[in-house]
């Protein structure tokens, strides 16, 4: 069985499809066999990026690692399009990431049920708080939200099907190195809120110019030195290492980091 990795929240604009495209790109390079899928039918970030990335490597004759795009096809009767396109993928992945849109839908809702790991990429500010717990104006954690809800429903669905926990990791976005008292103050929200609900949290990338720069080709930050990039800048080695801590603060079954 193919690990499922879901990459959700249901908020746009908290990083997700660079997220998703750097956690599949970097299982794949690490020799794993990866699928992809996005979900977001609508603006298919994620599946544009893996699609330029296919036109960019075939136009430049390279040989970058990449994971494989499943297709969601049309809904039939009694066979979900969703099922259809993680067992095609299934035989011949160790991993598949589902890419969710910034929205509640239906596929996104069943996608979560199917996760073995959860990503929630969210910005570090309590505009984003507000999707995973409701706060008093004094700063009180008063409950779950509407997100934090949907996933305490996916991990009942689970468990009735015997298909094990989902291990939910909260990753926190565009820390910024200013507003340091904002900055902790959501950190100490987001630690109180985790015992109550159950995810882990975990730094993720920061604010940077390279993320914007490298999607018209497909490419993300361990392709660089394959096209050529000799010398890398501070900030791209220091967002290399934003991924590295991603990925091991993941606990991917039979995953060590090595790049």
């Amino acid at each position: 069985m193919a690990h499922i990795i879901v990459v959700g929240n249901e908020k746009g604009g908290s990083g997700k499809s660079t997220t998703s495209m750097h956690v599949a790109t970097a299982l794949a390079r690490m020799g794993h066999r990866v699928g992809a899928l996005d979900l977001d039918v609508r603006q298919r970030s994620f599946g544009r990026y893996l699609e330029n990335r296919a036109h960019f490597v075939a136009r430049e004759g390279l040989d970058l690692p990449t994971p494989r795009l499943g297709v969601l096809e049309a809904e039939t009767e009694g066979v979900d399009p969703l099922s259809r396109a993680v067992e095609a993928l299934e035989a011949e992945c160790d991993f598949i990431l589902l890419d969710c849109p910034g929205s509640h839908t239906r596929l996104s809702q069943m996608a979560h049920s199917l996760a073995d790991t959860l990503i929630t990429p969210m910005n570090d500010s309590f505009i984003d708080f507000d999707l995973l717990a409701r706060m008093s104006p004094d700063g009180r954690v008063l409950g779950p939200s509407i997100y934090a809800e949907m996933v305490w429903g996916a991990r009942q669905l689970r468990g009735e099907a015997g298909a094990g926990p989902i291990d939910w990791l909260v990753l926190r976005n565009r820390l910024g190195t200013q507003a340091m008292h904002n900055k902790r103050k959501v950190g100490g929200a987001l630690s109180t809120l985790s015992k109550r609900i159950g995810f882990r949290v975990a730094p993720g990338f920061s604010e940077r110019v390279i993320f914007r720069e490298l999607f018209p080709r497909g490419l993300t930050l361990l392709d660089l030195k394959d096209i050529g990039t000799e010398q890398l800048s501070i900030s791209n080695i220091a967002a290399r290492q934003e991924l590295r801590d991603l990925i091991g603060e993941l606990k991917l079954p039979g995953v060590s980091v090595a790049f």
